[in-house]
């Protein structure tokens, strides 16, 4: 994902909601260190993750996007 747009919108709403890499991550099923890859922009998730996440954040796939 360009310019890591997605990794900079999951950690500004994680911090938003006060939830660690940690939680966000057992609710996801991943480890917390797949989460700090994913905001980091070192790994993308797959659709079905983005979908996911954006059932977990209450948000659209746009707003996670762009």
């Amino acid at each position: 994902m360009k310019d890591n747009i997605f990794g900079k919108n999951l950690r500004q709403m994680r911090l938003n909601e006060h939830i660690s890499q940690n939680k966000l991550g057992e609710y996801l099923g991943v480890s917390n260190q797949l989460v700090s890859f994913w905001e980091s922009g070192k790994r993308e998730p797959d659709m079905d993750m983005i979908i996911k996440i954006s059932e977990f954040f209450q948000c659209t796939i746009d707003e996670l996007l762009k």
